[in-house]
């Protein structure tokens, strides 16, 4: 139970800051990318071992991890794309949505079961997810020739998911995690460069201190909101389904009443609905282990 609280409020967190850099005008890119580096360090100060970088290539992981890597950064400029053209709102909804994803390969793939409890648990947690993301009384409005984004968006996330839960059951012993992290964290540093070295050849680059203190201060619990997921899918307090549910939803809920608290942001009826509802679906998913 304690390493999923811990991922839950390792990525709330997550949600306080990227509050604050809007507030002080924070290069999320740039931000992004110094995080990256600063969570590879903390996976190879958490590893409890000799770290040698030309061991690395050796681990039957380590090419998924590259790939896990770039999907990262890549998914991220999704998700920076599909905010100018669609909302955040929609972004929101099609990170969490996308928890349908490793849920069905739990079950389809590990033989997860799906009892009533969890079953109306995972569809209350996806209608708690809408109904709490949707900042504007119309809902969600998205273009036709704009929905491409936000499914790969939602396909992305879930990819990222479901391949941690692979890859930490088929590849990774317990003792590898924290460099198994650190090298996914090195993958998407490097392809971010890529990205900066295009925005300096085109001219757009812009060096700001403020940045890469933001992405320090990012980077921690970016690292360690990965390594507590990880070790809680290791647990035997719920299978991947149920975390995966349980810890989506908590992260919406959390972070919608720090919104309120913190931020001042003002509530609809619905966004309370699915505060309610997520509270609901995280009880009834609960429920099925017991």
């Amino acid at each position: 139970m304690i390493y999923l609280l811990l991922s839950i409020l390792a990525s709330t967190l997550i949600f306080v800051i990227f509050k604050v850099f809007k507030k002080y005008n924070i290069n999320v890119l740039h931000a992004i990318i110094t995080n990256y580096v600063v969570a590879c360090i903390c996976g190879v100060i958490a590893y409890n071992g000799v770290a040698k970088i030309t061991d690395i290539p050796s681990y039957s992981w380590f090419y998924y991890a590259i790939a896990l890597g770039a999907l990262f950064i890549i998914i991220f400029y999704l998700m920076a794309r599909t905010t100018q053209q669609s909302g955040l709102s929609v972004v929101s909804v099609a990170t969490k949505m996308s928890v349908v994803i490793p849920v069905v390969f739990g079950i389809l793939y590990y033989n997860e079961s799906l009892g009533i409890y969890k079953g109306v648990g995972i569809l209350l947690a996806l209608v708690a997810v809408y109904l709490a993301s949707i900042k504007s009384k119309k809902g969600l409005n998205i273009k036709p020739s704009n929905l491409l984004l936000p499914l790969l968006v939602f396909l992305g996330s879930g990819v990222i998911d479901t391949s941690l839960k692979f890859l930490e059951e088929e590849f990774v012993d317990k003792v590898a995690i924290p460099i198994f992290s650190a090298t996914i964290f090195a993958a998407a540093f490097s392809i971010g460069c890529v990205f900066i070295l295009f925005q300096k050849l085109q001219g757009r680059f812009s060096f700001s201190f403020k940045n890469i203190i933001a992405g320090i201060v990012l980077g921690i619990p970016n690292y360690f909101s990965i390594y507590f997921l990880v070790k809680a899918l290791r647990s035997d307090l719920l299978d991947s389904s149920g975390i995966f549910t349980i810890n989506n939803v908590a992260i919406v809920m959390i972070s919608t009443f720090i919104g309120v608290l913190i931020f001042k942001e003002r509530l609809l009826i619905k966004n309370w609905i699915g505060i309610a509802l997520a509270i609901v679906s995280i009880v009834l998913v609960a429920l099925d282990t017991l």
